[in-house]
């Protein structure tokens, strides 16, 4: 039972390291993988999209669909800490660690990941101790690393509002392709078109 727990804590760990690793600091796309992120956008999206569906054109529509994104990165970095915790407090149970139940161990766990050093609990075997240095470390490495990340992503985040509002001058607001096309034509400025879509193509790459 013990190495059952610990294997499928390994698994939770290894799943959740891949995923933060290949978002957050792989440069490329990387498709056609099971992954939590995934996983869990195609869970969310559905629900938002069809909210947003039933409201009527419009700023509240684009108000309501923009919150989405922001929201629902905090949120996955919040599931990854949560799988992490939990897949540590497996391996602690696996590697000796006397827990009376299993909030204990979630305890000792998330105490350990967030480096609060509480100590209330202490491990009692070798393997026990170094999977407690380990989660301690990869905790405060976790959260460097998002707390790194996150401002690069409020620049990118204002880049797009940017990008976005100038989109609004040619296609108006929501934007379209016909509004597009009128303006550019009444404005005799067609020619300009094509860097425009050359701008959105690398923005969407």
């Amino acid at each position: 039972m013990h190495f059952l727990a610990g294997l499928v804590g390994l698994v939770l760990v290894f799943v959740v390291l891949r995923d933060a690793f290949e978002t957050i600091v792989l440069p490329r796309r990387v498709s056609g993988r099971l992954r939590v992120s995934k996983v869990f956008y195609r869970l969310t999206w559905k629900p938002v999209a069809a909210i947003g569906r039933r409201m009527p054109v419009g700023d509240r529509r684009e108000s309501y669909l923009s919150t989405y994104g922001p929201i629902s990165l905090l949120v996955l970095i919040g599931l990854w800490g949560g799988i992490l915790i939990g897949g540590f407090a497996l391996l602690l149970w696996a590697t000796g660690f006397d827990f009376a139940t299993p909030i204990t161990a979630l305890y000792v766990s998330g105490w350990t990941f967030t480096t609060l050093g509480i100590g209330d609990l202490a491990p009692k075997t070798d393997a026990a101790r170094l999977v407690t240095v380990a989660e301690a470390g990869m905790g405060f490495g976790f959260l460097a690393v998002v707390i790194s990340y996150l401002p690069v992503l409020y620049q990118g985040f204002s880049r797009r509002e940017t990008t976005i509002s100038m989109l609004d001058e040619w296609a108006g607001s929501p934007p379209s392709a016909g509004d597009l096309l009128r303006r550019a034509t009444s404005a005799g400025e067609v020619k300009e078109l094509v860097s425009l879509m050359a701008t959105w193509e690398q923005w969407t790459a």
